[in-house]
């Protein structure tokens, strides 16, 4: 399975990825909490944990997206966004695999194409994970 990021310990309900969500409060708690539950929504293969304090989304241990909560955006990203097809031009970042959309309170997203994006993440792990 090279090039996928993999945590064997990923789990159904991960009570650390529920204590980060009742630490964040507010309009930026509910955005991240929003997003992460379309994340584990994907499928019945999907576990959670908290990797480097943030809610890390997998196709059973293959990280494929993750969320996280600034001052002023949250960040939903995905561990081989580089490659996924954005045709709306929702993500950004320069990192060789890594890419993220940013989310404000009060400042609308296309959430249909936000969505696509998430569904397209879990779809390409699913494929990686497989060996496809």
């Amino acid at each position: 399975m090279n090039g996928l990021f993999l945590f064997p310990e990923a789990s159904r309900q991960d009570p650390a990825v529920e204590r980060w969500m009742g630490e964040h409060p507010g309009a930026l708690g509910g955005l991240a909490r929003h997003w992460f539950d379309v994340m584990r929504h994907c499928g019945e293969d999907v576990r959670v944990l908290l990797h480097d304090g943030h809610p890390t989304a997998c196709v059973g241990e293959a990280a494929f997206g993750y969320v996280d909560a600034f001052t002023a955006h949250v960040n939903v990203g995905f561990f081989r966004g580089a490659e996924l097809a954005d045709p709306e031009g929702l993500l950004t970042g320069t990192g060789r695999y890594m890419r993220h959309v940013k989310v404000r309170p009060g400042h609308p997203v296309d959430e249909a194409a936000l969505a696509r994006l998430i569904r397209a993440a879990y779809e390409d792990m699913a494929r990686r994970a497989r060996g496809a």
